[in-house]
């Protein structure tokens, strides 16, 4: 098995220092690490060149920054011309990254979703009355802007069409060319406390731990993730996170799904229990 990891923009030949530790960890268990481009993927324009100090054969997982599902799927066509196969593939990737390619098969575990092919106003508005009244948050299919809340996700009522769309409005000049798909409308639901990152591997949950915007909120004891156990490895994904939160009424509810070469580790889960998880131990 081998790991890539994003290189150091300034010392192209070392792991960028985000993922050194993961880095560190997979070669002190016997993992092969190389580097990667990262804004070259992200270009696109000689992805060759991306690849170029994988020197490596075999099977590889991703953990890096967050690719478009197109540029990934050419990442891992560039590889394979190197003997390379990322453990998941182009089209599982899009399926984990993007909330149209997960929700249908979680659909009962998550807040009710509807979403538009584009961002026309018309669009948004078919997807508003498909969801129906009530409170909403907005997104698009890979990334919410949570830190705007008021100004650009949070929507207090449907029903008003203007209000909603000066929120998409501000949401969609916010996201600027790094909009990935069409805008989610998620219906709202209260939640308490902080949410729990579990981290699967073929449909096993491996890790459980903090969130990276809480890395000390440490999940609740009690904190069982079998409920969704099924649902989640009856997708087939090779590899991707689960983010929980506890609804005011007490059921544990799935907030996002993600690949999980792309997921943020919180700083509370120390770099070789992933990687002990990925790789077995090597």
């Amino acid at each position: 098995m081998l790991l890539i990891v994003p290189a150091d923009p300034l010392r192209p030949r070392r792991p960028d220092a985000h993922f050194a530790p993961e880095a560190r960890a997979a070669q002190d268990v016997g993992v092969d690490v190389a580097v990667v481009d990262h804004d070259e993927l992200v270009r696109g324009d000689d992805l060759p060149r991306a690849v170029a100090r994988v020197a490596v054969e075999g099977v590889a997982v991703y953990r890096g920054w967050m690719l478009r599902s197109e540029r990934y799927a050419a990442f891992a066509e560039a590889l394979a011309r190197r003997g390379v196969t990322l453990r998941t593939s182009g089209e599982q990737y899009r399926r984990a990254h993007e909330l149209p390619g997960w929700y249908p098969d979680l659909a009962e575990l998550t807040p009710g979703s509807a979403w538009t092919a584009g961002t026309r106003r018309a669009d948004f508005d078919r997807a508003r009355r498909a969801l129906g009244g009530g409170a909403a948050v907005l997104r698009d299919f890979a990334k919410s802007m949570k830190h705007h809340w008021h100004e650009a996700a949070f929507i207090p009522d449907l029903d008003d069409g203007e209000a909603a769309w000066r929120v998409a409005s501000r949401f969609l000049e916010l996201r600027g060319d790094d909009l990935v798909g069409g805008l989610v409308l998620r219906r709202f639901e209260r939640f308490t406390g902080a949410e729990v990152r579990t981290w699967w591997v073929d449909g096993v949950c491996v890790l459980v731990g903090a969130h990276p915007d809480s890395p000390h909120d440490a999940p609740p004891e009690a904190f069982d993730p079998r409920p969704v156990s099924g649902s989640v490895a009856a997708l087939g994904l090779p590899f991707v996170t689960v983010d929980l939160a506890l609804r005011a009424d007490g059921v544990w509810r799935i907030v996002e799904l993600g690949d999980g070469q792309v997921s943020d580790r919180p700083s509370t889960i120390e770099p070789t229990a992933l990687v002990d998880a990925l790789f077995g131990g090597a």
